[in-house]
């Protein structure tokens, strides 16, 4: 899986409902530096999401109809607290049926999937579901929950899930939670690259090889090194 470098953007500011909405920064701008977006794909295929949980908005995400995959998700990071993981999947109801509303769902409360990915995509396909806005940089059992849904996630092969990309998470998060003192504040933005492979001739996977596993391999050892 081939994913673009997490973006950290330091600034000096001060400053279960899920929306889709028609611009990022009227309504959940806080996870962005300076309360831009950093890219906009034109086309109906593109959803703008503020995700949230309990009413809570906790990051936004560029979602890929099409190809049933995020574009990117934002947030700001804040101080690590390593929060119990809830594993319950939703999906966006909205996403498929307009009338349901701004509520995020368990996927056994509907059948949906015409607009994006279900479980059973990546069931038996080797896969993981890959967080884009992770669990690992979540600082509150709300936030943790809320990063659980398919439209934050897209097809990563297991042994890099599992390895060079949750050293990288990890390491990150050490960096931010040591390195970026108050008042900074930091803003990730983690996005993929739509590869050729479908799941199921659904969930399209993102472009990666054996060698960019490998290079994140690396570039996770690197940051852990320089970090020491």
């Amino acid at each position: 899986m081939m994913l673009l470098h997490p973006v950290l953007i330091l600034s000096f500011f001060s400053g279960g409902l899920t929306n889709v909405v028609d611009h990022f920064h009227r309504t959940c701008g806080q996870f962005f530096a300076n309360g831009n977006s950093p890219t906009i794909l034109s086309g109906p295929q593109y959803i703008q999401i503020c995700q949230s949980f309990e009413g809570k908005y906790y990051y936004a995400t560029l979602y890929d109809t099409k190809n049933k995959i995020p574009v990117y998700s934002a947030y700001r990071f804040k101080r690590n607290r390593c929060p119990r993981k809830e594993k319950k999947w939703c999906i966006e109801p909205q996403l498929d049926d307009k009338t349901k509303g701004h509520n995020m769902a368990l996927e056994s409360e509907g059948q949906y999937g015409h607009n994006q990915a279900l479980s059973v995509d990546y069931k038996y396909s080797g896969y993981h579901k890959g967080h884009l806005a992770p669990v690992y940089h979540a600082n509150s059992e709300e936030f943790a929950a809320a990063t659980f849904t398919l439209t934050n996630a897209a097809p990563q092969h297991c042994s890099f899930n599992q390895g060079p990309w949750r050293k990288t998470e990890k390491h990150v998060a050490q960096i931010l939670t040591s390195e970026c003192p108050v008042p900074y504040k930091a803003f990730i933005v983690t996005g993929v690259v739509p590869g050729d492979i479908k799941i199921k001739g659904r969930v399209t996977v993102p472009r990666g090889s054996t060698k960019d596993i490998k290079w994140w391999a690396e570039e996770g050892e690197r940051i852990g090194n320089d970090r020491s």
